[in-house]
């Protein structure tokens, strides 16, 4: 059994206690391998690491900076086969899909390190005969928190935005699949960063988390995961004042109106309902179906989970692995199960396979409910698994109220051929992104984060890039 070190301040490190925890593989159940588990000292040490490192990497050409991000988007390429198979391993995501993700993170750090030379301050023509504008400087330490769903995206995303604009950080990867987070941390070796600008720390996500975001030398918490938690980093956070950069949990909700593509709308929300076993922030949480519309759309949503292929992640054959854990797959089983008690139609799945090989993983299989209502749990609370809730509403609805009754505001879809009808919806929705006839539909360009419960600020795009920056008044009268 292997057992991997943490990266701290160019080193690395085991655990101070020299206590170490498993990690496990969700296809098979199987231990595959141990990580330090870090406290309370290797914080200390990391974070310390990191803001000695601060004054030399913000100091230092944007080209430097942005070329180091480019030498790792090109050793992510180059090891894009081992990556996935780990994060196939650990994680339970097929095995063409995790090659897609890696790449696309590479493409993503990649533009982070470009679009950071074009950041600019601004010019304020306040008083003659004096210069003043804003300068954007780098916030300095930032302990990025990063969730289990994909990975080694979220640590890519989150490290390229804070390097690119001159902060350096400590990366708390989750303790579930930490593996690919040190094998990142090997990447980063190999690329010759400045000992401390990056440091991978490895452990429990309460201590540790919580320890980092209520250090005084961290100056940014940026952290994606459950509004749980993320209502925690605020709390721990406010021991000192610092920004915070949370992308957190989403119940999305999707509007079919009587005119919608039922053909197209189908494909692509099942592709988002099922990809990576529904474990994804910006995955269709609840359906507002037209009645015109409704039995033939769920007719072809079933349809579509029903071509899922369910299997082992590292078969190429294989769309949709295991959920990430056995707690996980409870969780999202207790879901199924109080929406049957509540009064909602099974049409598709609730069932755990039983069948070999899939009964020795955390498996759930492709599932449809129709017939939910407003106030069930299932309607409610993000499942976050492979679970679709489908609701009839009435054209007497205010289906925008509906949709506006959560607790989150990630994102939301309207499906309609009438573009004008489908813009006055997405006015309305109180959501952080928004599309019509299309759902989650992102790239490196487009910034994503969430409002209410589901976050705050911004990542991606030149505006994720801002968020890791804070603007200083610059002023000086011209003499002659």
């Amino acid at each position: 059994m292997d057992s991997y070190r943490m990266w701290i301040g160019g080193e690395w490190l085991e655990a101070e206690s020299r206590k170490t925890y498993p990690v496990f593989n969700p296809t098979t159940g199987e231990e595959i391998a141990r990580l330090a588990m870090g406290g309370l000292p290797e914080v200390e040490r990391a974070v310390q690491a990191a803001h000695r490192a601060f004054a030399g990497w913000s100091r230092a050409p944007q080209a430097e900076r942005s070329g180091a991000l480019n030498r790792i988007a090109a050793l992510m390429r180059e090891n894009v086969d081992e990556l996935a198979r780990i994060e196939t391993m650990e994680h339970g995501m097929p095995i063409e899909a995790a090659k897609k993700v890696i790449t696309f993170a590479s493409h993503a750090m990649e533009f982070n390190a470009a679009a950071a030379r074009s950041l600019r301050g601004e010019v304020i023509h306040a008083f003659p005969n004096t210069v003043t504008y804003l300068e954007r400087e780098p916030v300095g330490v930032c302990a990025l928190i990063t969730p289990w769903n994909v990975p080694l995206f979220m640590i890519c995303a989150k490290v390229s935005l804070a390097l690119a604009t001159g902060n350096t950080c400590v990366v708390k990867p989750p303790s579930i699949n930490s593996l690919i987070a040190v094998r990142f941390a090997e990447i980063l070796e190999k690329a010759v960063l400045p000992p401390g600008v990056v440091n991978v720390l490895t452990g429990p996500g309460g201590s540790v988390g919580d320890a980092l975001a209520s250090h005084p030398l961290v100056n940014l918490v940026g952290m994606t995961g459950s509004s749980e938690t993320g209502k925690r980093i605020i709390a721990s956070s406010s021991r000192s004042i610092k920004r915070l950069v949370l992308e957190l949990g989403g119940k999305n909700p999707v509007i079919l109106l009587e005119d919608a593509d039922l053909d197209h709308a189908a494909e692509v929300l099942a592709h988002h309902q099922f990809f990576n076993s529904g474990m994804t922030c910006g995955s269709p949480g609840r359906y507002y179906v037209h009645p015109a519309v409704h039995d033939a759309f769920v007719e072809k949503l079933v349809a579509r989970a029903r071509k899922v292929v369910v299997g082992d992640p590292a078969d190429p054959r294989t769309t949709m692995g295991p959920v990430v854990s056995a707690e996980h797959r409870d969780k999202v089983e207790a879901y199924i199960a109080s929406g049957i008690e509540q009064g909602a139609k099974l049409v598709c799945g609730g069932e755990r396979p039983t069948a070999p090989p899939l009964d020795r993983g955390w498996f759930v299989m492709p599932t449809v409910f129709i017939g939910v209502t407003q106030d069930m749990t299932i309607a409610r609370e993000e499942i976050f698994g492979p679970v679709a809730c489908v609701m009839k509403y009435s054209p007497s609805d205010d289906v925008v109220a509906l949709a506006n009754d959560n607790v989150y505001g990630l994102c939301a879809s309207v499906w309609t051929k009438n573009l004008a009808k489908g813009l006055k919806y997405g006015y309305e929705l109180r959501v952080g992104s928004f599309w019509v006839n299309q759902h989650n539909h992102l790239a490196p360009e487009i910034p994503w984060g969430g409002i209410k419960d589901s976050g705050i600020g911004k990542e991606a795009s030149i505006e994720g890039l801002k968020e890791f920056t804070q603007m200083k008044l610059m002023s000086y009268e011209l003499r002659g």
